[in-house]
């Protein structure tokens, strides 16, 4: 029977065969021999010694071996760190060195690992399998692990751990205050002592003189400007920078400086990277607010201040570095003077009056009047009445403080 072939070179199929299944063989071969230097598989036979060790040869029998994952559908993601930190739910290895420490056990009390995973919390790689790679120390990984380690390279001024707090706001974004997370509540204080809003808009509501806030964690390190920056070149480093002298980073900007310790700017910078855009299902934010809770008091002192006497100077954006108290208006900010007396104290420190001045600002008034609060002649005018009816209020009040058998 005649044999029949498509090949053009019959001769050499077999020994080209040959060659292909003995290049599979070797393929196979590195393969299974470079799958065995993991790092999974050491830290998988010391703990089930240090469990049989401890426990018993029947106890590490139990030891799951192999890759471990955890899937979370709701949150779409697959973390395979238990495959090296098998410990985290045993009893007994509280004070042992990593990858073999048991987990504090009161995070995991609401934070169960089945719900959350590892890396909504802790950052990092979690698809990843060897310790480099799964701490995200790689390129063109963003989401590091939140370690103390890399706390020590930030050099925190107060707990090493905190890093891991900006994950924890995701959720707890619209907490006045979260249990455990002390950076993160310090930096909501300040915010709030600060008066950040007057200029800001941070979760929907505030000024509109510098950046929205409420997705700032956003910005990708591409779009920092690290020309003005010394040392690490990171987006939390900039922050820092930023916060504890403005104009060091941003030439022109009205921010001012308000002396915040280091501790004070890396809080606030953890806070700043922590608001980012994530879609958190709701059953993960049960009883949680999903708006920053304003007390009725602060929402009845803001209301007065809009329609009361001193109304213009919220409308105009002058309140949000200067009080008006003669008008009942306070600044969030309190940068700047209190204008009730800016009559009389304009012509006191610099020799003109209130109508000169405000024709021709100079310092900070200058670059404000000019860039941010921008008013027309008629409005300058206005100015000018509003604030001399502020100082007749302040005049009236202070003689009424000094008489006051007077004023009955």
């Amino acid at each position: 029977m005649e044999k029949r072939t498509n090949s053009p070179y019959p001769s050499i199929d077999r020994p080209v065969m040959a060659l292909v299944g003995v290049v599979l063989v070797i393929g196979t071969a590195l393969f299974m021999w470079s799958d065995r230097a993991h790092d999974w598989r050491y830290y998988q036979m010391e703990f089930t010694r240090m469990v049989a060790e401890q426990f018993g040869e029947e106890k590490a029998a139990d030891v799951p071996t192999g890759l471990q994952q955890i899937w979370v559908a709701d949150l779409e993601r697959a973390d395979r760190c238990t495959t090296c930190h098998q410990a985290i739910s045993w009893k007994g290895f509280e004070k042992a060195e990593h990858p073999y420490r048991t987990h504090p056990a009161a995070p995991l009390k609401t934070h169960q690992v089945e719900d959350f995973g590892c890396t909504s919390c802790h950052g990092g790689q979690g698809w990843a399998i060897d310790t480099a790679a799964a701490h995200g120390q790689v390129a063109h990984w963003e989401e590091p692990l939140l370690s103390r380690s890399l706390g020590e390279d930030y050099t925190l001024a107060g707990d090493k751990n905190a890093l891991m707090q900006m994950n924890c706001n995701t959720c707890h974004r619209y907490d006045r205050e979260t249990a455990g997370a002390t950076a993160i509540n310090l930096a909501k204080r300040l915010v709030n002592e600060k008066g950040c809003r007057a200029c800001h808009v941070i979760n929907g509501f505030g000024g509109t003189i510098g950046p929205d806030l409420t997705e700032v964690g956003e910005k990708a390190p591409e779009q920092y400007d690290f020309s003005r920056l010394s040392g690490q070149k990171t987006a939390f480093a900039w922050h820092v920078a930023h916060f504890k002298d403005p104009r060091a980073l941003a030439e022109g900007t009205v921010m001012p400086n308000f002396n915040f310790s280091t501790e004070q700017a890396q809080a606030l910078s953890m806070l700043a990277l922590s608001w980012r855009r994530h879609d958190v299902p709701a059953r993960y934010l049960a009883g949680a607010p999903r708006i920053d809770p304003r007390s009725p008091e602060e929402l009845a002192a803001e209301e007065a201040m809009k329609t009361g006497p001193g109304r213009w100077f919220v409308d105009t954006g002058c309140f949000v570095c200067h009080s008006i108290s003669a008008l009942g208006v306070k600044s969030p900010a309190q940068i700047g003077p209190d204008l009730s007396n800016a009559v009389e104290d304009v012509q006191s420190r610099f020799g003109v009056t209130i109508d000169a001045f405000l024709a021709n600002p100079t310092g900070t008034m200058s670059v404000v009047l000019s860039r941010q609060i921008i008013l027309t002649p008629e409005q300058k005018k206005t100015a000018v009445e509003k604030l001399r009816e502020a100082f007749a209020e302040y005049q009236r009040q202070r003689a009424s403080a000094e008489n006051p058998t007077r004023t009955q």
